[in-house]
């Protein structure tokens, strides 16, 4: 029996990849238990392929601890390997036979080869201090025995074996101060790992458990009792359900098996919301089964929080949290994809980001969005529970791409209304005042278009933007003044409740070419070239008044000037620029807020009596008309539901009128 050495880079390899890459030892037994199924899988082609009259009902995969040993066994029926398959593919690191089964027979149908890189093997050297493999190839007279206690090399030699297939036993390590081998002599650890990489294994994996059995003859009406007895028995189980859920034909599958599968799988208490099962084939084939929970999950906004989908490859676990399957809109989304493309690195744990990882990504964002948008349009209701648990999640997405995405995502969006319940977008579009809905077929599309371009410069009732209002309620944003002379020309308004939604419809800029416009902004589109002049002419002959009052404001405002959007309140904030009145609320809310400022602007109702008062004051005593100015200012800020600098002055200064 000849001491061989690994070669001086593959000794190199085993060494850090037992030292680093493999993050979990766990995950040895899912290598294993996957070169088993790919043994198999080698067989029952050949068997096909040479009519040997095997079937897939003959071939399993067995483990058996021995904790007095500490050994743990591994063994197949597979198609095994020769001496030269041993030297090869055990002897070389990063030589694969099940890659190159896999490259020859890349026309074979219903063989599903896992492995790829012949690295996984040597995981096992992460739990044990010696591997034993015994080995006969199917057909073949003869057995072989490779052994090894790590980089220090391996041996071949001739061994005695009746039936074809492979058996591997790992002497297990000792216990070490941070690590606990023994967990991998325990039944219940070795059902739990099964259970969690190699559930989907096509083939029985199989161990034999001792079970406590009450005695013949003893207990009562076979119930324990005082005089109960028991006895040890021996009991095959099979530790793998074998046929994954998701590869089954949705007709096979009722939405309680979806539910329960998903309870069972992501620990949840409550079913899903609703589920997504797709089977693709072409440029990437893959088949996902996702999940959209009914509540946010009560890690969702915490930084433990992961997002993720489980990744697969033929049925074997390979992450538990793929990040990249999911864009951080849709981190909500629950559930797995099983893929036969991905490459894999030399650990099964770290995905090669390839060209194929980006297409099934992109396909599953498409189809989490359109069975969105059929809910949407089948199933208000449900919908609508969605969009409260999860809707926000879709506005960030929007702002933090920098609305690139918006195309894909604005048609999903929901918003509170001065109509009264929710709107999307295109359905508020469809209502706007001089704009046709556009039809779903080109000809009618195009249409509106033109009727839109015409209506834009010659009809005076035509509704210009998409009016929004901002607050922390609806309520208080129905009390805003802001919003009357919108209300009274008729015009729907979108209510934003959320910290993110001014800043989403910001990024959005607009839909369908019409820009979104707060109520709050500078210049709303709705004013006539007549009243405009008025305005400006107003404005003008008392800009002595307002420049006085901005004076007095100490920069707290960018300018004074009399209002187009009032009708019955005497003042109220607006802001121009980017920034608005509520942007600046949520900004200064934040940690480590960057002082962040609205151009305020202070607008005086032109009818309401409060004008008038303020011009005579401007000529007959100037600092009492400065008074005004001040609480004029602090009622505007009360009204938008911002702190007022010195609540005792102005609570004085009111008293002051008052008391005359």
């Amino acid at each position: 029996m000849e001491q061989k050495e690994f070669k001086a880079e593959s000794k190199r390899l085993l060494e850090m990849m037992i030292n680093s890459i493999y993050t979990h030892k766990e995950i040895f037994l899912r290598e294993l238990i996957s070169n088993a199924s790919d043994a198999l899988d080698k067989l029952y082609f050949k068997s096909m392929e040479e009519n040997l009259g095997l079937t897939r009902a003959d071939m399993r995969i067995r483990l058996e601890a021995n904790k007095d040993a500490r050994t743990l066994t591994i063994s197949d029926n597979g198609i095994g390997m020769t001496y030269d398959e041993l030297e090869n593919n055990l002897g070389t690191i990063a030589q694969s036979g099940s890659f190159e089964f896999k490259r020859d027979n890349e026309k074979a149908e219903d063989v599903d080869v896992i492995g790829q890189f012949g690295v996984g093997f040597y995981s096992a050297f992460m739990v044990a201090k010696k591997v034993t493999v015994v080995s006969k190839a199917y057909g073949s007279d003869k057995a072989y025995i490779w052994q090894s206690e790590g980089a220090d090399g391996y041996t071949i030699s001739e061994a005695e074996k009746d039936t074809n297939g492979t058996v591997i036993t790992l002497e297990i390590k000792d216990n070490a101060e941070e690590e606990n081998y023994d967990d991998y002599l325990q039944v219940y650890k070795i059902r739990e790992l099964v259970k969690r990489y190699s559930d989907y294994i096509r083939y029985p994996i199989v161990m034999d458990v001792e079970h406590e059995k009450l005695k013949e003859g003893t207990g009562k009406d076979g119930l324990d009792s005082e005089n109960a007895e028991y006895e040890k028995e021996i009991v095959t189980e099979t530790l793998n359900s074998q046929i994954p859920v998701w590869k089954k034909a949705k007709s096979e599958l009722s939405d309680e098996e979806y539910n329960q599968f998903y309870k069972d799988k992501f620990y949840d208490y409550s079913d899903p919301l609703m589920h997504i099962h797709t089977k693709t084939e072409g440029t990437a084939t893959y088949s996902a089964l996702l999940y959209i929970p009914e509540k946010v999950p009560y890690d969702y906004y915490s930084k433990n929080f992961e997002k993720g989908l489980q990744l697969y490859s033929s049925g074997v676990m390979i992450m538990e949290k793929c990040a990249d399957l999911l864009p951080d809109h849709f981190s909500f989304v629950k559930g797995l994809v099983d893929s036969e493309d991905l490459s894999l690195n030399i650990s099964r744990e770290m995905l090669q980001h390839d060209r194929q990882l980006k297409i099934i990504a992109k396909s599953v964002e498409k189809s989490i969005k359109n069975e969105l948008k059929k809910c949407l349009k089948n199933d208000r209701e449900k919908y609508e529970k969605f969009f409260e648990a999860f809707g926000i999640q879709l506005k960030y997405g929007i702002y933090e791409a920098y609305g690139m995405n918006k195309d894909e995502l604005q048609d999903l969006l929901l918003f509170k209304t001065s109509n009264g319940g929710t709107t999307t977008l295109s359905e508020y579009y469809s209502r706007m005042k001089g704009v046709k809905a556009e039809e779903e077929n080109e000809e009618n599309a195009e249409n509106a278009a033109e009727n839109t371009s015409e209506n834009t410069s010659e009809n005076p009732d035509e509704q210009k933007y998409i009016y929004f209002a901002s607050g922390s309620s609806i309520s208080r944003i129905e009390s805003l003044p802001q919003t009357e002379r919108v209300r009274d020309k008729g015009f729907e308004i979108l209510y934003l409740t959320d910290n993110v939604d001014e800043f989403c419809l910001q990024m959005m800029h607009d839909y369908k070419g019409k820009e979104f416009k707060s109520v709050s902004a500078d210049d709303l589109g709705l004013e006539t070239e007549e009243e405009k002049e008025e305005v400006k002419k107003e404005q003008e002959d008392n800009k002595p008044l307002f420049d006085y009052m901005t004076e007095k404001l100490g920069g707290k405002v960018k300018s004074v000037r009399l209002s187009q959007r009032l009708k019955n309140h005497p003042v109220c904030i607006t802001s121009e620029g980017m920034l608005s009145v509520e942007m600046e609320k949520v900004l200064s809310a934040m940690p480590n807020a960057q002082n962040a400022k609205a151009e305020k602007i202070l607008e005086i109702n032109p009818s309401h009596a409060i004008f008038q008062k303020l011009k005579e004051l401007y000529e007959t005593d100037k600092d009492k008309a400065g008074d005004y100015a001040e609480i004029l200012y602090d009622q505007a800020l009360l009204i938008e539901g911002m702190p007022i600098e010195n609540p005792v002055e102005f609570s004085n200064k009111i008293c002051e009128i008052m008391a005359k």
